[in-house]
């Protein structure tokens, strides 16, 4: 990872929701994962992934201890902790905030917002949301859907089946060109909306084109106790 203050992105890495359906009292990104917390994975790739100048943790203050223990034992990078908000867009919004200085000075040119619960995230997918980003202005990886229905009234009584070619599962990282992020989320604020993720945000506020990028299989997100088993197994194999 680049020098803290160089040119290049940022990789914002959300860990300040509670994450109470994986059924433990401690906020799930903390929770050991073959051999380290669930959140110091994707730090990690982000940290060895070039392009990425800066890396933010947005955090809750009642988890400081953990934040902590995590940056002194298990990431190998220089990070910022900001503490985010009672949503996720509102935690996107903070960092955002925390990083406007090298924003309009350019020193930070893309922004790169990722689910902490998500730890099989790998460096490829990183550096691919990065490249598609820089050139077209927001990248958004996701898995094509090829497993889902609608229904075709509002009676619930019949269903149709949408085409697979225009659906995707939506996975982060989501990246974009950092002023247009900024300049919309403030507006976001401003205006009280909330939107489902990072893209709908965008979708709303900017006319950056987002690209879609293929996501990964393993790329999952951590929300249920069989999820950490999972994760576990494949991290364990090196796979």
């Amino acid at each position: 990872m680049g020098e803290r203050g160089a040119s290049g992105a940022a990789g914002v890495v959300l860990a300040s929701g509670a994450g109470t359906r994986v059924g433990a009292a401690t906020n799930k990104v903390y929770l050991p994962v073959a051999g380290r917390s669930v959140v110091s994975w994707s730090l990690n790739a982000f940290a060895r992934t070039p392009g990425i100048a800066t890396l933010v943790l947005v955090t809750r203050p009642v988890d400081a201890e953990f934040v902590e223990d995590v940056l002194r034992h298990e990431v190998d990078a220089e990070v910022e902790v900001v503490h985010g908000g009672r949503t996720r867009q509102e935690s996107e919004l903070a960092a955002l905030r925390h990083l406007r200085e090298r924003i309009e000075t350019g020193a930070i040119d893309t922004v790169l917002l990722h689910d902490g619960a998500r730890p099989l995230v790998s460096t490829t997918l990183i550096a691919e949301v990065l490249r598609v980003a820089r050139e077209h202005g927001g990248a958004l990886p996701g898995l094509r859907a090829d497993d889902i229905v609608a229904l075709a009234d509002g009676t619930g009584d019949a269903v149709t089946t949408p085409g697979t070619d225009t659906l995707v599962r939506a996975q982060t990282p989501q990246g974009f060109r950092a002023a247009p992020l900024l300049a919309a989320y403030e507006r976001a604020e401003a205006e009280g909306f909330v939107g489902t993720d990072t893209a709908s945000c965008m979708e709303r506020f900017s006319e950056l084109p987002v690209r879609w990028v293929p996501g990964e299989e393993r790329n999952i997100k951590v929300t249920y106790p069989h999820d950490l088993v999972i994760a576990g197994r494949v991290l364990a194999e090196g796979a």
